[in-house]
């Protein structure tokens, strides 16, 4: 049963049969019957001003189009591929696969047909650099991340967006913005993009008449800029989010040493009030209300055209901006210049509100359920697209190389060193499409391809989950037959612990930023970190390999107050099930 409530525009196109133009208060959202057999569990949901589209857990969607009103359904959308992400704008849709593809229609994209799906990803110059590991949408371009960390733009290029001079309209060929890109971020109504570098440097083009890029007031008469900007000024802390809209930017601060860890910040025009605050601003600058209390914290936000909507621990739904077509689900239509709270019908929030996610259309709203989150599985999947620790090539049918981690596929293969050489059999016998999606397969123990994995299930030790085999081989056998492949030394007192970096990066997202920096020095450096006691720190070394509280030992206050640390160093609090919540029930119980 999904939990998915709706209000907004209810119109271009129909979201809801039988439901009135606009709706004015949150309501239960019902999917079509005829549709019934693809209806999961939502995974995701990206809506604009023409469409909508819903991800499913099972890696199928639907969509929703304003042609399809005199009918009133959605559409399946006939991609082979799982899909792992959608993300629609005012002119184009985008949808990433498991398999690293990314399929887009628009204009911009496929002038030819812009209902047809092409692959995008394949028209890349740099076929090294073809698998993508995230997709974002700004109001009429596409920005892709490579598994690379570079950043490519394709669609419109009107306002600069893309990065070059605006003479050149747009580009139906995706073209390289910018290299070692952490993280991209825009906006369904916005003509700018945001770029974040390991090193927690952000820089800018697009769009800049309401002063939304955060470069300061000297710079607000620049309608566009045409070359991506360092911007000077950002509030401390790690960005964990920016969105924009049409006249504002909206950015999600963590910052540890502050109470509440997450702060939002808003910078351009107040018109239609989207800043949450009665002013212009020209650099990012905290939006402050009553509603966002000392204890608690911002969970997920999401910006529309000109509102903003806000999730809060503490079970709060927050909006502010336009509200003309109860976008902020107030009857009251019109604007709201500074935070207030939304009605909610009732829902399941007693399983877990950080499940709860948001996603805004141009003039509509959705909170919905999604237990997904990113595991270990989901990590290792990502990292098999990384190059930085890949240590054993194969060779496929043509004599092309693909590359992987041994350390990760002595996890997954069973009596792992015989399984190599019939693994490497195997692979030179396929494609590199075929071989890809073997190596997806071994690395996160779903059955992507039942064809492929018929062939390859007696090589892989599919009865276990990967952190039962981590936890097996690295805490409990053969220690000493492991010792080499631990690369990186924490140090705590007089005791030394050892971990293979390829586990940090997994499970930490400080070391994941440290050792895959393009600046950071990779040598196996040694962490000084002496707070917490062995117990506490036996329970966090157990949790970064099993995802498990460790049995037999005694959870105390102390030790929970220890533990808070220590999650909060590691940058372990984005793991599902929450390390703390697990201890605090475990303390209670």
């Amino acid at each position: 049963m999904n939990d998915c409530i709706f209000f907004g525009l209810n119109k271009y196109p129909i979201l809801i049969k039988n439901e009135r133009k606009i709706i004015k208060k949150p309501i239960q959202f019902k999917f079509e019957n005829e549709n019934e057999n693809e209806i999961k569990q939502i995974k995701q949901i990206s809506s604009s001003n023409f469409s909508a589209i819903f991800l499913f857990e099972n890696g199928k969607a639907i969509e929703y189009l304003n042609e399809n009103d005199s009918k009133q359904n959605p559409s399946k959308i006939q991609i082979e591929e799982n899909i792992q992400k959608v993300t629609v704008c005012d002119q184009n849709e985008a949808i990433l696969t498991i398999e690293g593809n990314v399929f887009a229609k628009g204009e911009y994209i496929n002038s030819k047909n812009l209902k047809e799906f092409i692959n995008i990803s394949s028209l890349i110059e740099d076929t090294n650099d073809r698998i993508i590991q995230d997709i974002v949408s700004g109001s009429r371009s596409i920005y892709l991340l490579t598994s690379n960390q570079n950043a490519y733009g394709i669609g419109d290029n009107y306002n600069d967006q893309l990065g070059f001079d605006s003479e050149t309209f747009g580009t139906e060929k995706p073209i390289l913005m910018m290299k070692n890109v952490f993280k991209i971020f825009s906006g369904i109504s916005s003509k700018s993009v945001f770029l974040l570098n390991s090193n927690q440097e952000l820089f800018v083009c697009g769009y800049n008449k309401y002063g939304q890029l955060g470069l300061g007031e000297s710079r607000k008469e620049e309608e566009t800029i045409d070359k991506l900007t360092k911007i000077q000024n950002i509030p401390k802390g790690k960005i964990i989010d920016i969105q924009s809209g049409e006249y504002h930017s909206i950015m999600l601060i963590e910052n540890e040493n502050q109470n509440p860890k997450r702060k939002l910040y808003s910078c351009g025009n107040y018109r239609w009030n989207g800043l949450g605050k009665k002013k212009h601003t020209y650099e990012f600058t905290e939006i402050k209300s009553s509603l966002f209390e000392n204890d608690d914290n911002i969970l997920d936000f999401s910006v529309g055209y000109a509102h903003t909507l806000i999730l809060t621990k503490k079970e709060k739904l927050i909006g502010f901006g336009y509200n003309y077509f109860s976008e902020l689900g107030n009857e009251d239509t019109g604007e709201e210049d500074i935070p207030i709270q939304i009605e909610l019908p009732k829902l399941r929030f007693n399983e877990n509100i950080s499940n709860y996610h948001i996603s805004c259309g141009n003039n509509r709203s959705f909170l919905y359920y999604s237990s997904s989150f990113s595991n270990l599985e989901e990590d290792l999947i990502k990292l098999f697209r990384r190059k930085e620790f890949c240590d054993i090539s194969f060779k496929t049918e043509n004599g092309e190389i693909i590359e992987a981690h041994k350390l990760i596929l002595k996890y997954r293969l069973n009596q792992y060193q015989n399984q190599i050489e019939k693994l490497q059999e195997i692979i030179s016998k396929k494609s590199i499409k075929e071989s890809n999606q073997i190596f997806e397969m071994i690395y996160s123990n779903r059955i992507i391809n039942p064809k492929l994995y018929s062939e390859i299930k007696e090589i892989i030790n599919s009865n276990e989950k990967i952190e039962e085999t981590m936890k097996r081989i690295y805490l409990n056998e053969n220690e000493n037959e492991n010792e080499n492949e631990k690369d990186f030394i924490i140090e705590r007192k007089e005791k030394k612990y050892k971990f293979p970096k390829l586990i940090l990066i997994m499970r930490s997202e400080l070391y994941r930023g440290m050792f895959l920096s393009v600046t950071e020095d990779k040598s196996n450096k040694v962490t000084d970190y002496s707070e917490l006691s062995n117990k506490s720190f036996q329970i966090l070394e157990y949790w970064i390999y099993s995802n498990q509280i460790k049995n037999g030992i005694e959870i105390t206050q102390e030790i929970i107050d220890e533990l808070q640390i220590g999650i909060d160093y590691f940058q372990l609090n984005q793991t599902n099930p929450n390390l703390f919540d697990l201890l605090i029930n475990k303390f209670n119980n």
